[in-house]
């Protein structure tokens, strides 16, 4: 399905956003962050029980490797950072990937493969409702994430980029955004750079609002998390 047909399908959304587009910069970045701390430590406490279930399913399964995995991301205007996740790949998977570099499934700078062999089976369940993430809720209310904006990438993905790609580094990137509720992983990057930018020129509490409704659907019917 081409970009064309999901920007199409974002036009009502984007529509409805109109009214944000007249707050000032500074009075939506103040809104924002209020509704990133607000948001992120109520899906903290609210996810709380499942936190604890994913953690010691995770040990269960594999008891010598570690509950959480930490990973460099680039963030706004290319700050780097430790993002958090459960780990849902075997320990070395890192030391793995440059094997399976040659087998990637998505056109651009990202690297996805849908049966990849690093995965466990509690990481497949977890990651196929998007569970593994969680913990990203910490790094939103720490300030180097939001609940929305564009996916952030990694440091060799980012030393790939164009001067065009580097615009989806303007913004604080997100947990979720239009990549996530137009496709995921069937778009290609150049598809993906095109919704992020799409999402910064349009940026509203209300969008943001849709965006992550929309995702809470996307989470029980996708089948494009991988």
């Amino acid at each position: 399905m081409g970009i064309g047909e999901y920007s199409r399908d974002l036009t009502a959304v984007l529509g409805q956003a109109g009214a944000g587009t007249t707050v000032r910069k500074r009075a939506y970045r103040m809104l924002k962050r209020a509704m990133d701390v607000a948001g992120g430590l109520a899906g903290i406490l609210f996810a709380l029980p499942v936190l604890v279930l994913i953690a010691l399913l995770i040990k269960l399964e594999d008891p010598k490797g570690g509950v959480f995995f930490r990973q460099t991301r680039v963030g706004k205007n290319g700050k780097e950072f430790q993002m958090y996740k459960f780990r849902s790949m075997v320990s070395d998977a890192e030391k793995r990937l440059a094997e399976l570099l040659k087998q990637n499934e998505i056109k651009g700078h990202m690297f996805k493969m849908k049966n990849d062999p690093r995965i466990t089976r509690v990481g497949r369940v977890i990651r196929k409702m998007s569970l593994d993430e969680l913990p990203q809720l910490w790094n939103v209310v720490k300030g180097n994430m939001s609940l929305v904006g564009p996916r952030p990438p990694l440091p060799r993905e980012v030393k790939e980029y164009t001067v065009y790609h580097r615009q989806r580094l303007q913004v604080t990137p997100g947990c979720t955004g239009l990549w996530q509720v137009s496709g995921r992983n069937s778009l290609t990057f150049e598809q993906m750079v095109e919704l992020d930018l799409i999402y910064i020129r349009n940026r509203s509490i209300w969008l943001d609002l849709t965006l992550i409704l929309r995702t809470a659907k996307e989470i029980f019917a996708s089948e494009s998390a991988f």
